[in-house]
């Protein structure tokens, strides 16, 4: 006659956890913030490089007219400011949005 009754579960392993994965070892050259100071020292020294360059090849003058301003100046000044004013109006909106979500955030 068979046995209707269901088979014993085998004995539950005990509970082992998960070998947690070891640190990587400290790089004795990792970044720090003295590294990261000198490399945007060495970008922003291109940069000026690259901008006194511009400057140097876009002397001739040009006229500039905006509603009621007229005059001529250089053309890499006329770029150079209209480039300041991008980036201020740029700032701005962005800085605008910033305090519109952490005002959201602290509402919440």
């Amino acid at each position: 006659m068979a046995d209707s009754s269901p088979a014993p579960d085998p004995a539950p392993e005990p509970a082992t956890p998960p070998p947690t994965p070891k640190a990587p070892p400290k790089d004795p050259l990792r970044r720090s913030r003295t590294s990261g100071a000198f490399l945007a020292v060495i970008a922003l020294a291109v940069l000026l490089v690259l901008l006194i360059v511009f400057i140097a090849q876009n002397t001739q003058d040009v006229h500039v007219s905006f509603l009621t301003w007229d005059g001529t100046t250089p053309l890499s000044v006329a770029m150079l400011i209209a480039t300041v004013v991008g980036i201020l109006l740029a700032s701005i909106a962005g800085l605008l949005r910033i305090w519109q979500l952490r005002r959201r955030v602290r509402h919440s």
